[in-house]
């Protein structure tokens, strides 16, 4: 029996571990054990959606605002896998009070909608924990929304 080598064992391992690591860098839609709700807003002609509210799953999506209507996201993270402040891109929407993120990681953010425009909110996190002496990964989980105020 031939012996295995140190190295070839150690890069089978980190491969493993980074494998492993990016499991969560999908955006929750159409995996195993994602349920849908049946409240869930069907998107319109133009393939908006109208929703009030908006998460980490809905990573991807347009959502269509009318002027006077406010949007809140909340993403859930963790201390060792914080999200972002949320990033504003365009015009159209005005920050509004939130509420309070209670928890150490989470962003949380509302906006009002003010007059027509395009908008694109985002926000990222790491995709591992990043501890000291743990291995680690360097992966990005980004988040965005295009929003489009009418």
């Amino acid at each position: 029996m031939r012996p295995i080598r140190k190295t070839t064992l150690a890069l089978a391992t980190l491969t493993l571990l980074l494998a492993g690591c990016g499991t969560d860098a999908g955006n929750g839609k159409g995996g195993a054990g994602d349920s849908v709700s049946p409240s869930s807003p069907t998107p319109t002609a133009t393939g908006c959606t109208t929703r009030a509210e908006l998460g980490a799953t809905d990573s991807g999506d347009t959502v269509c605002l009318s002027v006077g209507d406010t949007i809140r996201i909340s993403l859930d993270g963790t201390k060792s896998r914080p999200w972002k402040p949320v990033a504003v891109d365009g015009s159209g929407l005005e920050a509004t009070n939130s509420g309070i993120v209670l928890l150490p990681g989470d962003a949380s953010s509302a906006y009002k909608a003010v007059s027509a425009g395009q908008v694109r909110l985002s926000s990222q996190r790491p995709l591992c924990a990043t501890e000291t002496g743990r291995v680690s990964c360097k992966g990005i989980q980004e988040w965005w929304v295009a929003v489009e105020v009418k």
